[in-house]
């Protein structure tokens, strides 16, 4: 959950977090009971470069983010730079899976991977548990706010 364009941190970061706790159809939102044993990663996408193909750029440093046509049809899609690590992928096994991520069902030939415009960025990862948020802010939300029979988190 989140985005490539750039938007102010204070707000960008409430607004996915509540995104992805209560609105991503993958998953049924959260439970209060669920809040104690969550952890948040924020990845702040930088270092945005044009790639010379679309191997141009390193498995573990560099997420991808690609775009071409094909038949009058615009494809796009990205992987953060720990993707391609965490599942063991190449390059070539990284880019084809996110040509298919893209929604191309079609074949993945050499003129193919030439129309592609590739976009290399890093990310800056930060992570917290919600233990550590509650030392961060001094109190225990649920805790405050079970009382009043509302839950707020931001």
């Amino acid at each position: 959950i989140g985005t490539l364009a750039p938007r102010p941190l204070l707000t960008a970061v409430g607004e996915y977090a509540l995104t992805s706790a209560f609105r991503d159809r993958r998953f049924d939102p959260i439970r209060s009971n669920e809040v104690p044993h969550l952890r948040v990663a924020v990845s702040l996408l930088v270092k945005y470069e044009n790639c010379e193909s679309c191997y141009d750029w390193s498995v573990g440093i560099h997420g991808i983010i690609i775009k071409f046509e094909e038949h009058g049809t615009e494809f796009s899609a990205t992987y953060l730079p720990e993707v391609a690590k965490e599942q063991g992928w190449n390059q070539q096994i990284a880019v084809q899976s996110l040509i298919r991520k893209a929604g191309y069902n079609g074949s993945i030939q050499e003129g193919l991977l030439h129309k592609i415009q590739c976009t290399r960025y890093q990310s800056s990862k930060h992570r917290l548990t919600y233990q550590e948020y509650v030392a961060v802010v001094g109190h225990d939300p649920l805790k405050h706010e079970k009382k009043r029979n509302r839950f707020v988190f931001f």
